[in-house]
């Protein structure tokens, strides 16, 4: 996962920032969303390749004390910017392509 230096913590932005690329808070804001969605599912997948050779059915007291490295990993992830903040900073620093689907684009019943 790439941690494009976005920050850990929330900060506050004007929102006019938002407006600059797509004209309408509310477009910025759907955009932002599903780019986290995105980075979210990624991030899930990437977590769950890593945790997966640490999965057993029982616990015992010896794989109580094997499972240090299974924190770190685990708080590596924590550490990371949170999928909202990073796609807020892409879209500010304009590295989200986006469009706005044309009326052929859309399937019958949509």
């Amino acid at each position: 996962m790439s941690n494009k230096t976005a920050n850990t913590s929330a900060e506050t932005i004007d929102v006019r920032e938002l407006e600059d690329d797509t004209q309408n808070v509310y477009l910025a804001v759907n955009v932002i969303s599903k780019r986290a969605n995105q980075l979210s599912t990624k991030l899930k997948e990437e977590i769950k390749n890593r945790l997966e050779p640490y999965e057993s059915d029982g616990d015992s007291l010896e794989e109580i004390h094997e499972n240090r490295e299974q924190m770190e990993i685990s708080l590596m992830f924590e550490r990371q910017p949170k999928p909202t903040l990073q796609a807020t900073k892409e879209l500010l620093d304009d590295e989200i392509y986006w469009r706005l689907p044309q009326a052929g684009d859309l399937l019958p019943g949509e």
